[in-house]
């Protein structure tokens, strides 16, 4: 514990109680600002955005495009999976061709732009009320006050 020996009039508790109250303030934010920091490099977009670049993408020539011939694949089984469910034979085929071809013809570039508009429609800031300061120190009303 302390010893404040250089607390003698009401006014210089007062101030040191006002010192402590400001000092208790910025390491409050300090701390929350750093645990947000902290937290904020393992969420799955910063993994994403730190590991998934257009530059990790091995593309070795036009030929060997991995991005592209993974969208070839995947998205028609994407499409046939979920949007065109209940859709008969002709028409999961045609889906099949044409995302097919739009799958060839997106490389990283493109998908990490469609990831970003992505994630902007979904990480809109929220303004947040500012929290009142609780006081849990001495009583206005108390005698000692």
């Amino acid at each position: 514990m302390r010893n404040y020996k250089n607390i003698r009039t009401l006014q210089d508790l007062q101030a040191k109680k006002l010192e402590l109250k400001v000092e208790y303030k910025l390491k409050q934010t300090l701390l929350v600002a750093d645990g947000k920091t902290y937290l904020h490099q393992f969420t799955p977009a910063a993994l994403f955005k730190k590991y998934v670049t257009p530059n990790n993408f091995f593309k070795v020539d036009d030929k060997l495009n991995i991005s592209g011939t993974a969208m070839s694949v995947l998205l028609p089984m994407f499409m046939n999976k979920t949007i065109f469910k209940g859709a008969g034979f002709l028409t999961k085929a045609a889906v099949g061709l044409v995302s097919g071809k739009v799958g060839k013809s997106l490389d990283a570039e493109h998908l990490s732009g469609i990831f970003n508009s992505v994630k902007g429609w979904f990480s809109k800031n929220k303004e947040k009320k500012a929290k009142k300061f609780v006081d849990y120190g001495i009583p206005p009303d108390s005698e000692t006050y």
